[in-house]
């Protein structure tokens, strides 16, 4: 299944997406719901962001490749940092050019996991249950400020952006993510293609570990990190993280 939330003449709704038609639910996306029978054209619809999440908890380090490549050791734990709601976008989205930063902006495609079921301290062997699905994800980057401050590292201001956060277009179900790989094209080009396997800490094993620190509840998501290809963006370019199974999440920069 791959779940969406939409806009129709002003009205929000949600459904399922087969091929160019939308079946819509009533009820709940993450509790109980059932279809209403009604079925559109996606492109009669507004896209909106397929959850509503309350954080997105986003890794860095989380790649072997792009660890080996800086010479640097993995990590003993996840490396993560938080984007707030004010980053999320939907799929068709701008992402807006910072006003205060004119350096460099980057896109980072990665994988999301959407908790489906609230839990703090979860078993390992338990973390696929409370994994709804999986989305789309662009942790977009203003990179120049990471380091700008020699006393401070601004992670969350870099990181935190509004529309830096980009997710969707969708939540896709029953997926193996072992057989999953991350796919970013610009302006159609692809810079970067990387397996789901050559993560450090694979989803479960992120959920396992982040409910640790923070009580996750249905609607977050878990951005599982990015690998090599990380490159700048231009006002007026476009950005598709392409992840087969789910779909592509497609935004515009800075214009």
């Amino acid at each position: 299944m791959r779940w969406l939330r939409f806009t129709k003449d002003g009205a929000p709704g949600f459904g399922t997406l087969d091929g160019a038609t939308v079946a819509v639910h009533r009820g709940e996306l993450f509790g109980a719901n059932e279809p209403t029978g009604e079925q559109l054209a996606v492109g009669e619809l507004a896209w909106r962001t397929p959850c509503e999440p309350t954080k997105l908890i986003a890794l860095l380090n989380n790649s072997r490749a792009l660890l080996a490549k800086a010479g640097k050791p993995a990590p003993a734990e996840p490396l993560f940092f938080i984007k707030a709601p004010n980053t999320f976008a939907a799929h068709g989205a701008v992402i807006a050019a910072p006003r205060s930063y004119t350096g460099r902006v980057l896109y980072e495609g990665e994988l999301g996991v959407v908790i489906g079921r609230a839990g703090r301290d979860i078993a390992l062997a338990e973390a696929a249950d409370h994994i709804f699905g999986y989305t789309c994800v662009n942790d977009v980057t203003a990179f120049d400020l990471l380091a700008a401050d020699p006393g401070h590292e601004q992670w969350t201001r870099a990181k935190g952006f509004d529309s830096f956060g980009p997710f969707g277009p969708v939540i896709a179900t029953a997926l193996d993510p072992a057989g999953l790989a991350v796919r970013t094209l610009v302006n159609g080009r692809e810079r970067q293609n990387f397996a789901i396997t050559d993560m450090i800490f694979g989803p479960a094993q992120l959920v396992s570990l982040v409910s640790r620190d923070l009580t996750l509840v249905p609607g977050d998501i878990i951005s599982c990190g990015t690998s090599l290809g990380v490159g700048p963006l231009k006002p007026g370019t476009t950005v598709e993280v392409v992840i087969d199974g789910i779909g592509t999440l497609t935004n515009r920069y800075g214009e």
